[in-house]
């Protein structure tokens, strides 16, 4: 029904252009510590720590991260593990391999993908400590 092209198009909701990433680890390279930034990063080599940020990370098929990550949107399509905090949402893209927690208000799983560990989703602006259908 559609060319490959339009599935394509299709399948990445969150289109990024490569000038609207500010930041980039690429294949082969290494990285261990705090990464702290504002804008759109991608990371497609090996990251050991933490990363912080409101805005987006990108992280690439050949990727391998140990992290806590806390973002606003995190797409994923490599090795993790760990736990992500998302304030927006996750995007696990095949072929992504996730082990840990993940906490967000959206989640999407593309066909492909590996995930073992938990899943918290609550709405934006709710406490983790207040359960549904209960008051604050």
């Amino acid at each position: 029904m559609f060319g490959k092209k339009e599935k394509e198009t299709m399948r990445k909701e969150t289109p990024i252009e490569k000038s609207e990433i500010k930041a980039f680890l690429g294949p082969g390279s290494q990285f261990e510590g705090k990464l702290v930034f504002n804008e759109i990063v991608r990371l497609d080599g090996a990251f050991r720590g933490e990363v912080t940020s409101r805005d987006t990370l990108i992280v690439g098929e050949s990727a391998d991260i140990q992290a806590d990550i806390e973002v606003g949107t995190l797409i994923l399509s490599g090795k993790f593990r760990g736990n992500i905090k998302a304030s927006g949402r996750v995007e696990l893209r095949a072929p992504a391999d996730v082990d840990g927690c993940i906490e967000t208000p959206a989640l999407s799983v593309e066909e492909g993908v590996t995930l073992n560990g938990t899943i918290t989703m609550k709405r934006s602006g709710q406490s983790a400590d207040v359960e549904p259908g209960k008051p604050a």
